[in-house]
């Protein structure tokens, strides 16, 4: 669903005398115009994700350039949804963790996990990084259309596997670490369409 966006335009004149360049305004412009007000299923993990896709302000990290953020969170939470310097979807919690290498991996993300859920005879959530780290994904082999950096998608014979990442990176709490096993699919549940 699609709701109507905020025209960030009008705000570029007061960004532009606060030192956000004008090429950064230009990119949160693009993704607003692409992706502004898409309305997102909640995400089964970081507390449901963001509400809607919606630009903010452009800020830069000395170290790592400059993001913005990408949309309101559900809940209140310790980090945001942002675009990285390269465009990258991703978390900021004081540093800068790419999820996705693009949004259209985010919200390819969200579709999958949606679907998987529907059609998945069991769900199995494996926690903390010695329990995720004993996964075999052998036989496995990655989803290319959620452009996964921290997080990822396996499909296998008959199940698809998530793993979530960023959090952990991001808060260095390896009890983040966090994997959904989707098992007894078959190929409608594998590949839809």
């Amino acid at each position: 669903m699609r709701l109507p966006a905020a025209d960030i335009r009008r705000h570029r004149d007061v960004w532009i005398e606060h030192g956000v360049p004008a090429a950064q305004i230009d990119r949160a412009q693009a993704f607003q115009d692409s992706w502004g007000g898409l309305a997102l299923p909640p995400a089964p993990f970081y507390e449901g994700g963001s509400r809607m896709l919606d630009a903010g302000c452009p800020e830069e990290a000395s170290a790592q350039g400059w993001s913005f953020g990408a949309g309101a969170c559900r809940v209140s939470m310790a980090y945001g949804f942002m675009i990285g310097p390269e465009g990258a979807f991703g978390i900021g919690a004081g540093c800068w963790t790419p999820l996705h290498a693009g949004v259209i991996g985010w919200v390819e993300s969200l579709a999958l996990a949606a679907h998987a859920r529907r059609w998945a005879k069991t769900v199995t959530r494996i926690t903390g990084e010695d329990a995720v780290g004993r996964l075999d994904l052998d036989g496995y082999e990655p989803v290319p259309e959620v452009r996964g950096l921290s997080d990822n998608w396996w499909r296998g014979r008959n199940s698809l596997i998530a793993v979530y990442r960023a959090e952990a990176i991001a808060l260095d709490a390896p009890q983040c670490l966090e994997a959904h096993v989707y098992d007894g699919l078959d190929d409608w549940g594998l590949r839809g369409g």
